[in-house]
């Protein structure tokens, strides 16, 4: 069964708050975007502003290009999750077994056109992995079904690996992605821009749990 994971993308403190409103009263779990304005076109809101509320389960994407710097300060914040992007920067094995031994999960994200073996010689270490289809540090992008292709790679690789899809999700398109093996919706645009956000996730939450 597919999971809906409501996403908070804003390059302002109002714009985040706001957003995180928004989905609190119903999301379960949340993805938060951070972006560096290096890694990404724009920069979004500040690692040291972000927040949410106790009870909800929170992944924090990080799409910066060097990941070092920042670990302490997401082990402080102490979320479920951090994905980091297969094509920053850094030493990614340290990073994963300093955030496990914090009990945090890690997570890589690939861009369309990064290919799953990039990652594989650190599978071991690897909870999520998320297939990014979107515009890096908006909302948006399309949904590139072709890249389905990856989960059959990366299930063939670790079986019981949780796989997540970022970009461009809606209700043509969720049965589809939890048909074809992605474990979690990141949606961002498809709830936050609905005229009624609830009703939006409830619906992508109804196809979701089809499969």
């Amino acid at each position: 069964m597919a999971i809906v994971c409501p996403t908070v993308t804003s390059e302002t403190l109002d714009g985040f708050s706001s957003q995180l409103q928004e989905i609190a009263s119903f999301a379960e779990r949340i993805h938060l975007d951070l972006a560096d304005g290096v890694f990404t076109p724009n920069k979004l809101i500040s690692l040291e502003d972000i927040w949410w509320p106790a009870g909800l389960v929170a992944d924090i994407h990080l799409m910066y290009q060097a990941i070092d710097p920042y670990i302490d300060q997401l082990i402080e914040l102490n979320p479920n999750m951090v994905i980091v992007h297969a094509e920053s920067s850094g030493e990614f094995n340290r990073v994963a077994e300093k955030l496990k031994k914090a009990d945090i999960k890690i997570g890589v994200a690939l861009l369309a056109d990064t290919p799953v073996e990039k990652i594989q010689p650190a599978f071991d270490l690897i909870d999520h992995v998320l297939i990014f289809s979107g515009d890096l540090g908006h909302f948006g992008g399309t949904a590139k079904l072709d890249l389905l292709s990856k989960v059959r790679e990366l299930r063939k690789l670790k079986p019981g690996v949780e796989i997540g899809w970022d970009g461009g999700i809606n209700t043509q398109n969720a049965g589809k992605l939890a048909l074809g093996g992605i474990d979690v919706l990141n949606v961002g645009g498809g709830i936050h821009n609905s005229q009624n956000p609830r009703q939006a996730y409830d619906k992508l939450k109804a196809i979701a749990e089809k499969y």
